[in-house]
């Protein structure tokens, strides 16, 4: 299958029709199917309806209940796969407000405990002083006062020490120039005193290293359950347990060459000093 945003919308009601007409071709009815996949009726029937998506293990449960094979089986994978994408463009979030996005991933937030964030080009959110969050939404337009507050509010999840946290930030994106050269400095240092938190490991990817990797983009995973992949025009959003890992093992192997605690801190303070000095 090939990548069309425009038919990730469509995908649900496509991955409904075929697995309503996969169980129907079997001679089983809702209710002989939830019994076997230890599910519910009433969950069947949203999955049928296109009113839930089911997750990839759920698609496995039903096609191994139907025993389902072949060209059918992997036509249902891959419509299930489609099914757990999700693409968000930068035009439509800006349509709804801002605010409202940083409402939904204050909704992921809260129900997650793992975080992952690599960080190819700039500093996120959760990482940034109120002046460089202001800066990475300035050409927004529109009063933006709401969007800055909320990402500020989101930032409070960083204490919930039942959670825990793993940034890996490039050079390029401790060090881009957001801000003007005092403010740079003083995101660094923001970044020093949250990398001493208990529940935060802050690491950075220096220039002057071997980093024998191509990062293409920025990515956050929340737990095993969910990737998001920022691009230049919208993020994707992606459910299948294949592609979680997938981001899961790359972000594993960006770790083992990032410089954790007091190296990186001691990087931090040198790009913090660097900012201040004066230039020749």
């Amino acid at each position: 299958m090939t990548f069309e945003p425009e038919r990730l919308g469509q995908s649900r009601s496509d991955l409904a029709e075929a697995l309503r007409s996969a169980r129907k071709r079997a001679g089983k009815t809702q209710t002989w199917l939830a019994r076997r996949c230890n599910m519910s009726q009433t969950k069947i029937s949203n999955i049928e309806g296109g009113k839930l998506t089911p997750a990839m293990v759920d698609i496995e449960l039903i096609l191994e209940a139907l025993e389902a094979k072949g060209p059918q089986a992997e036509e249902l994978l891959t419509l299930a796969r489609a099914a757990n994408t999700e693409w968000q463009d930068h035009w439509s979030s800006r349509r709804k407000g801002l605010d409202k996005k940083q409402n939904e991933l204050a909704r992921l937030e809260a129900v997650s405990t793992e975080f992952r964030f690599f960080l190819l080009s700039m500093i996120t959110g959760l990482l940034a002083t109120p002046e460089y969050v202001r800066a990475s939404i300035a050409d927004v337009p529109g009063d933006q006062s709401k969007t800055i507050a909320r990402k500020l509010e989101r930032q409070q999840v960083l204490y919930d020490f039942t959670k825990s946290f793993t940034f890996i930030l490039t050079e390029q994106a401790a060090r881009w120039p957001l801000l003007p050269p005092m403010a740079m400095a003083m995101q660094m240092d923001r970044l020093i005193s949250i990398s001493r938190l208990p529940n935060v490991r802050l690491g950075v990817l220096p220039l002057d290293g071997h980093v024998p990797e191509r990062p293409l983009n920025t990515f956050t995973v929340y737990d095993k359950r969910l990737a998001t992949v920022e691009t230049g025009t919208g993020a994707l959003i992606l459910r299948d347990h294949r592609d979680v890992n997938a981001y899961r093992e790359d972000f594993s192997r960006y770790e083992e060459y990032a410089l954790f605690g007091d190296e990186c801190r001691a990087l931090l303070t040198e790009w913090s000093t660097a900012f201040t000095r004066p230039r020749q």
